[in-house]
């Protein structure tokens, strides 16, 4: 199973290219050569799945029933925009602008760990999620998500 740690900055350049960064390039095993499938976050980011990662959830939503409208809705949501990718020869991805435009992505961004995957936000929308969330807060979020009464 692949785990990411840590948050990395990168910047994107007018056309929405930008260099995946050292520290989670090694992070990578040698057998996802740098394949990926990124699609809109659940919040104002993208996230951006090694084709490992991203097999098994494609693989389950293709058994999901396809006569539930909750299904269909999830489907259309969860895939739209997913697109599969590759690292350029010079160590970049490029960002399709409908992707661009949901996270309200700039020159300067950060690739966030999230366990197996890799979130790619907005730097200033990033940095405001934690200005607007307190120590407590964070704590009260800890303990409920911890304790799995979430």
């Amino acid at each position: 199973m692949i785990g990411f740690l840590g948050e990395f900055e990168a910047t994107m350049d007018a056309k929405g290219r930008f260099l995946l960064p050292a520290g989670l390039k090694k992070q990578l095993p040698e057998t996802e050569g740098g394949s990926f499938v990124i699609n809109r976050g659940f919040e104002k980011c993208l996230t951006m799945y090694p084709k490992s990662s991203w097999e098994p959830i494609f693989e389950n939503i293709s058994k999901l029933n396809d006569f539930e409208p909750k299904v269909r809705a999830f489907r259309r949501f969860f895939l739209n925009g997913a697109i599969e990718m590759e690292l350029d020869t010079a160590g970049r991805l490029l960002v399709p602008k409908n992707l661009m435009d949901h996270a309200e992505l700039t020159k300067d961004i950060v690739l966030v760990s999230a366990v197996n995957k890799i979130e790619i936000w907005d730097k200033e929308q990033y940095q405001s999620l934690f200005t607007s969330f307190s120590n407590e807060a964070f704590s009260e979020l800890a303990a409920q998500v911890m304790s799995g009464t979430v």
